[in-house]
């Protein structure tokens, strides 16, 4: 609006609030906008716009703790993403053969392998500890079969490796070199041994006779004297009749 135009309106509000007081109805239009600009000159300062924000003291707190927690959950995601140094550990695989072969080489070292013939339930190679006795080969090959006499074997005898161990039957002989002349004292070749003038080695040598029954015999003839007969075998400690009946026509007096 022209300023002349202006001036006449104020006029005019002018002699309209001296008439009426400050019961007049407030003007319209342009003449109300004009009638605000020049009642309240500080209007323009209140005007909305970008520096009308002002959060104020609260707001100033409000929002420092909202960034406060942002940056905590930062370097918490930060420390937790982090690298991580892992120890590496040996394949299964190889740790578990290095302890199966470590246990085989040790198992070998300790075993004794004998063979068991005879009338055993389980004939064949067996495997005892080292410093078994004759007695665990037989259970390793099932013990004899029903009926067998085994009196005649030691059953506390240590084993030695690569041993025959024959039940129940008797062994056939050995194959040996060429018998020469029978030393002075020592029977001949299939001749029947004299319990009054046998050695120790030669009693022992005996089927079913051990160092220690040998040493019992040669204790008994020491003892009585001699030997006055083939029976007088049952009065030495540890033969039985079954045994005797094995001993009494390899031994003559």
């Amino acid at each position: 609006m022209a300023e002349d135009e202006e001036t006449a309106v104020r006029q005019r509000l002018r002699r309209l609030t001296a008439a009426t007081g400050s019961t007049a109805p407030p003007p319209s239009g342009a003449d109300a906008s004009a009638a605000d600009v020049s009642a309240d000159p500080g209007a323009t300062a209140r005007l909305p716009g970008p520096g009308a924000f002002d959060p104020g003291r609260r707001g100033v707190r409000a929002l420092a703790a909202v960034a406060l927690v942002v940056v905590l959950a930062a370097a918490g995601w930060a420390w937790r993403s982090r690298p991580h140094a892992e120890p590496v550990t040996p394949p299964v695989g190889e740790a578990t053969s290095a302890v199966v072969t470590g246990q085989a080489s040790a198992s070998a070292s300790g075993e004794l392998v004998v063979a068991v013939a005879g009338k055993v339930r389980k004939p064949g190679l067996v495997r005892v500890p080292a410093g078994a006795r004759l007695a665990d080969a037989l259970s390793a090959a099932g013990g004899p079969l029903p009926g067998v006499d085994v009196a005649l074997l030691n059953p506390a005898r240590k084993l030695a490796d690569g041993e025959l161990i024959v039940v129940g039957v008797t062994p056939p002989p050995a194959p040996g070199p060429v018998a020469g002349p029978a030393p002075a004292g020592a029977p001949a070749p299939g001749a029947a041994l004299n319990l009054n003038s046998a050695t120790l080695a030669q009693l022992d040598a005996l089927p079913g006779v051990g160092p220690v029954l040998a040493q019992r015999i040669l204790a008994y003839r020491d003892q009585h004297g001699g030997f006055a007969a083939v029976g007088d075998l049952r009065q030495v400690d540890g033969i039985g009749d079954a045994r005797y009946e094995q001993l009494k026509d390899l031994v003559t007096v």
